[in-house]
């Protein structure tokens, strides 16, 4: 008979090493199976950095989650008795009219959160990494900062295994068999009997779930590091991260010199360009890196000077750029959690818990009416 767990999570990322802590540590029995290692980086959730902000532009109705997930950002410290998240404060930039700044201002007016307007004179004398044109401001939002992923991830499997939780690395899961009692899991090790099944592999999404075949789609995305000219300027005490709305060259979002690489910038879903997840990731080329020189040439002459690495990784997009984590539908025996469009990992303490919460629970009273399969996928 296959082993029997109350959940088997599909990947352990982000989201499914924060689901496997969170549910371990409700003494659920659990497995969590990782077809190759923590935090490696055909995935997601590699590279140092990744931005976490409250003022959301993208909706507010995000907000709320992100202040439960600040709390849990910050039991997962307590726990560890290591830093992962770093407050730097995040400046939103562009003209007043932008997406990212009017969309920032109003998430933080309806949600009352602490925030600074600052015209082109304020941010030179305050921030003077950035180069401004005299139409844009910036919105600084005094809260943000950023996460470590590494960190995080191994953080998470380490209360997972803490708590008795059962972790298979470099194991491919090929197959779930859900029936009315629980899920089979097939994998090319064995098999595994679940009351639940958790599937959150990130690119590999619409193996395990037919559903979004064609709708979730992985793109490459592409970072490079900068050493600076001025150093002063862009250490984390002078320079925040950022999010910047660059008018039809599109946004970007960058990092102060927070390691020996330096500056880190990134286009949000660069080219969109669509890749085969079964693939390495294409190598970074021309194209690549003369889109980020020259965003740095221009917005950060002297805090971004010279480019010394570049790197890619992995988005999984849906059409919104909204989550997915709902049940399958007609099957509640299957949670899936997928394609977070770049914007995820900043959630991950608190989608882990809300992915717990509907394994074990069958609900959660955290609010997720944004990321349900009908509303991405209406029928009729």
């Amino acid at each position: 008979m296959p082993a029997e767990f109350d959940v088997a999570i599909i990947g352990l990322g982000a989201m499914g090493s924060a689901a496997a802590a969170f549910a371990a540590s409700r003494g659920a029995r659990v497995i969590g199976i990782e077809a190759h290692y923590p935090a490696h980086a055909l995935s997601s959730s590699h590279g140092d950095s990744r931005l976490i902000r409250l003022g959301y532009f993208e909706d507010p109705s995000y907000v709320p989650l992100l202040k439960r997930a600040y709390e849990n950002w910050r039991a997962l410290e307590a726990r560890l008795r290591e830093e992962i998240l770093t407050v730097t404060g995040v400046l939103q930039i562009g003209r007043p009219d932008s997406k990212i700044v009017s969309g920032t201002l109003a998430s933080c007016k309806m949600h009352g959160l602490t925030h600074e307007l600052l015209d082109k004179h304020e941010m030179a004398r305050r921030y003077p990494a950035f180069a401004l044109d005299d139409d844009e401001i910036g919105l600084l939002d005094p809260q943000g900062g950023y996460i470590r992923p590494e960190a995080a991830i191994m953080g998470f499997l380490k209360l997972a295994a803490g708590d008795g939780a059962e972790l298979h690395f470099g194991e491919r899961v090929e197959a779930i068999s859900p029936d009315a009692d629980g899920v089979t899991v097939i994998s090319a090790n064995g098999r595994y009997r679940a009351r639940k099944v958790i599937v959150a592999t990130g690119a590999w999404i619409a193996e395990l779930v037919p559903e979004l075949v064609s709708k979730a789609q992985p793109i490459r995305q592409v970072v490079a590091w900068y050493q600076p000219e001025d150093g002063f300027i862009a250490q984390p005490g002078r320079m925040t991260c950022f999010l910047r709305d660059d008018g039809e060259n599109g946004s970007f979002f960058g990092f102060p010199a927070i390691g020996a690489d330096g500056v880190k910038i990134g286009r949000h879903a660069h080219f969109r360009e669509p890749i085969d997840p079964t693939l390495p990731n294409p190598p970074v080329n021309d194209a690549d890196t003369e889109l980020l020189d020259t965003f740095a040439r221009k917005r950060l002459p002297k805090a971004a000077s010279h480019r010394i690495r570049a790197t890619t990784c992995r988005y999984t997009m849906l059409p919104s750029e909204d989550f997915l984590i709902d049940f399958v539908p007609g099957n509640r025996n299957v949670v899936v959690s997928s394609a977070c469009s770049g914007h995820g990992f900043k959630f991950t303490s608190v989608i882990g818990e809300i992915l717990s919460d509907l394994a074990l629970d069958g609900g959660t009273k955290l609010p997720t009416s944004l990321f349900s399969f009908e509303r991405h996928f209406p029928k009729g």
